[in-house]
């Protein structure tokens, strides 16, 4: 069996694990026995195919996984859109009263409509509240 197909082999092997694992450690090695695959293809021998793999794949255990593993550490979902406004500070511009069906707060600069998170609850203009929840264009907030 020729080296090269050797190598993939390798690759493979390693790259399974890693899927299998999912810890950024084997990828690197996979990614060197490729490229110890394709030195081989290209006609260098078995030592040099050896000097390669293992070149690339500490060259990637020093760089890389540390980057990756930073990444991986970024919490899963950001908010963005209206979920970012929950649990923001915003202000009454016009008194909340779910009786009446009026309010208004400020949020960041925009006007919400606004209801007390409370249904019992009436909250005067002025007083600063906390989005607690939104549904479509109301903010949902409570003292």
């Amino acid at each position: 069996m020729d080296d090269w197909v050797i190598w993939i082999i390798l690759a493979v092997v390693f790259g399974v694990g890693e899927i299998a694992s999912t810890s950024f450690f084997l990828a690197p090695f996979a990614v060197g026995a490729a490229v110890a695959a394709v030195v081989a293809a290209v006609g260098a021998g078995v030592v040099a195919s050896a000097a390669v793999f293992i070149l690339v794949s500490v060259l990637l255990l020093l760089f890389v996984r540390p980057i990756a593993r930073a990444h991986m550490r970024v919490p899963a979902q950001i908010r963005t859109g209206t979920a970012a406004l929950v649990g923001r500070r915003a202000m009454v511009i016009e008194r909340i009263s779910n009786d009446e069906a009026v309010g208004c707060v400020r949020i960041d600069g925009e006007v919400w409509t606004a209801r007390a998170y409370d249904d019992d609850e009436v909250i005067e203009a002025g007083r600063p509240v906390t989005v607690v929840e939104i549904r479509g264009a109301t903010a949902l907030v409570s003292e």
